[in-house]
């Protein structure tokens, strides 16, 4: 992911919006916790000095400081116990390992944003011992400033939390609130492994561009500037996506005879099952960090991917999608 060097970070004007002077505990600086630094500190939401992360590799650390000018800890109860917002980015199963450290350090007045995929506010609540939490499901486009987040809130959220919750994920892209946190386990199938589906399909196109003839580099760039043009044309349309594909889609034509093929293949329902398979996944990993069981260390379980636990430091493994 590319990055500001930290002279130029050092020199950003004063934070400014509703994080303000609000103190930052990041535990868990991998991909998706990095990119949420990088996003606030770019957007002047956040000075580096208003933060401080948990990493217990070195050269990770080193490049957070060097690259950021953030402090950078080995304990996650370090960087959590002096921050008014705590943003958890760990992977499922690395988040039983941390939650013991955590919950002596939390203060009633601090707030704590969650990005651990399957991480149920009644299970993040009561092992924390701390009601004031927030749901979050962001993707992978968000390392670009271009991805989506539902989240929710519960009910002991302040407005004022909510405020510095909304700073936080629109240095992301778009931030969408939820009423129902059962939508955050729905968004987790949908937007949040939904750039899995579309990389494997621009993969596929990719290879069949290149079976029919073109040079790799070459279909790469027809593949992915096809799927940038069609999004955005299909956004900014506002029509009905099977009214566009209707007007590229002459009688006895090419886009006929290919979307017969697709069709043939299943592709709708493939499609649909894999949703599936994402969010009944996303519903074990909720109730197995509910109940504390084994379940959601299970090899390839989603969640905020990154780096596994660093051995010889229980629970201070970071991670992110």
């Amino acid at each position: 992911m590319a990055s500001e060097p930290v002279s130029h970070l050092a020199a950003s004007p004063a934070a400014a919006g509703p994080l303000a002077g609000i103190r930052v505990g990041i535990v868990g600086a991998g991909a998706m916790g990095e990119a949420m630094l990088a996003g606030m500190l770019r957007q002047h939401l956040l000075s580096p000095d208003q933060v401080v992360c948990s990493h217990p590799r070195p050269a990770r650390a080193a490049h957070l400081r060097q690259t950021y000018g953030v402090t950078v800890v080995t304990a996650n109860a370090q960087a959590a116990g002096d921050a008014d917002l705590v943003l958890i980015a760990l992977k499922p199963q690395v988040l039983p390992h941390v939650v013991p450290e955590l919950a002596p350090v939390l203060r009633a007045e601090q707030l704590v944003v969650s990005i651990v995929a399957g991480a149920s506010t009644r299970a993040l609540g009561r092992g924390l011992r701390h009601p004031a939490i927030v749901r979050a499901m962001p993707n992978t486009p968000a390392q670009i400033g271009q991805g989506v987040t539902v989240w929710y809130a519960t009910p002991v959220v302040t407005e004022a939390g909510k405020a510095c919750t909304r700073g936080m994920l629109a240095a992301l892209g778009r931030a969408v609130e939820v009423e129902d946190e059962g939508q955050v386990a729905m968004a987790t199938a949908v937007s949040g492994t939904g750039p899995t589906y579309i990389f494997l399909f621009i993969e596929a196109l990719i290879d069949a561009a290149v079976h029919v003839g073109f040079a790799r580099h070459v279909a790469r760039d027809l593949v992915l500037d096809t799927m940038q043009g069609s999004a955005a044309f299909a956004l900014q349309s506002g029509r009905h996506v099977a009214e566009l594909r209707d007007m590229v889609t002459s009688p006895g034509g090419t886009s006929a005879e290919a979307l017969a093929a697709l069709e043939r293949g299943g592709l709708r329902t493939v499609v649909g099952d894999a949703m599936w398979a994402a969010y009944r996944r996303t519903l074990q990993l909720e109730e197995a960090l509910e109940r504390g069981t084994p379940a959601a260390n299970r090899s390839g379980a989603g969640g905020a991917g990154g780096d596994a636990p660093h051995p010889g430091s229980r629970g201070q493994a970071t991670a992110d999608r």
